[in-house]
């Protein structure tokens, strides 16, 4: 265990103060700080994915943001292999690591490794998706929740490919993909970790995340997404599917009025705050902190670095 590298990782829901506190932690250490994001990794799209300004990334050095175009692929797996790199980096030069953001998926990956997946089974696959399409993805909900109710707690109740999926793999396997992936993540523990996750009331989070998007707004998330699409990058690409760039381009193209898409941004913005609440609350080694909690946090990475 003492041979394996230490990382500190901050995570929680979009917009309870990741940047602000990973930055209060790692500048006075000369740490760095590896982003944990599925959408920061895009360059150009900088607005809608509340990258750090400028004076921010002055501060401390920041890896896994602006790597690829909007238009390129990108994995879990993808970000394991670069995180991997950027990690053995900073270990040789003896900076301290802080791995920050909300996508759960990314931090998972990282730590665990992934999870070898049982292989489809296109029969079972086929009359799954059939019944979907036929029956609607509100029964296959209800079944996974009855077969499988720590996964369908991680599953939004419209995703219906991961919701097909578990269903796939317990039929399969007989067992549970939330137990298969429970047994893979302490089976591979990659990293030595100080995992913090940063908590608010409810309300307070949901107010903080309406006056995130009218910032986003007031900044020039429409120009941005203007831009984007006046370089060719077209509205249906995995990356302009993301919240916030969705709704402009919906706006755009779609011709829905400006209130409603605000109003569907702030909703789709705090909805996505709470399923992340909900993957990050189902791991038991997170400790959870208030944003405010800095002295605490500060006290706690400093004993976690020390250790032998």
């Amino acid at each position: 265990m003492s041979d394996k590298p230490k990382i500190i990782i901050i995570s929680g829901p979009t917009g309870v103060g990741k940047t602000r506190v990973a930055l209060a932690l790692a500048q006075p250490l000369g740490g760095e700080i590896i982003s944990a994001d599925a959408m920061q990794v895009y360059r150009s799209m900088d607005i809608g994915t509340a990258k750090p300004t400028k004076e921010e990334l002055a501060r401390v050095r920041h890896h896994l943001i602006d790597v690829v175009a909007p238009d390129e692929p990108f994995s879990a797996a993808t970000f394991r292999v670069m995180a991997d790199a950027a990690i053995r980096d900073l270990q040789e030069k003896g900076r301290p690591i802080f791995v920050v953001g909300g996508t759960g998926l990314y931090i998972k990956t990282l730590i665990g490794g992934l999870f070898p997946a049982p292989p489809r089974d296109e029969r079972i696959r086929k009359n799954l998706q059939a019944e979907a399409q036929t029956s609607g993805t509100e029964g296959l909900f209800a079944r996974l929740q009855r077969v499988d109710p720590a996964a369908a707690a991680k599953i939004h109740p419209n995703d219906t490919y991961r919701i097909i999926r578990a269903l796939e793999v317990h039929q399969v396997t007989g067992q549970p993909i939330s137990e298969l992936q429970e047994n893979h993540r302490f089976r591979d523990n990659r990293y030595r970790t100080l995992w913090i996750g940063l908590t608010l009331d409810r309300k307070i989070l949901y107010d903080r995340i309406d006056r995130r998007v009218d910032l986003m707004l007031s900044s020039g998330l429409l120009e941005e997404v203007k831009w984007l699409l006046g370089q060719g990058y077209a509205s249906s690409l995995k990356s302009m599917r993301s919240i916030g760039y969705r709704h402009m381009t919906d706006y755009l193209e779609e011709g829905i009025p400006w209130d409603e898409t605000v109003r569907l941004f702030k909703r789709d913005t705090r909805r996505y705050g709470k399923r992340q609440w909900t993957w990050f609350r189902a791991y038991g080694e997170i400790e959870w902190k208030r944003p405010e909690d800095l002295d605490l946090m500060a006290r706690d990475v400093d004993r976690f670095l020390k250790q032998s």
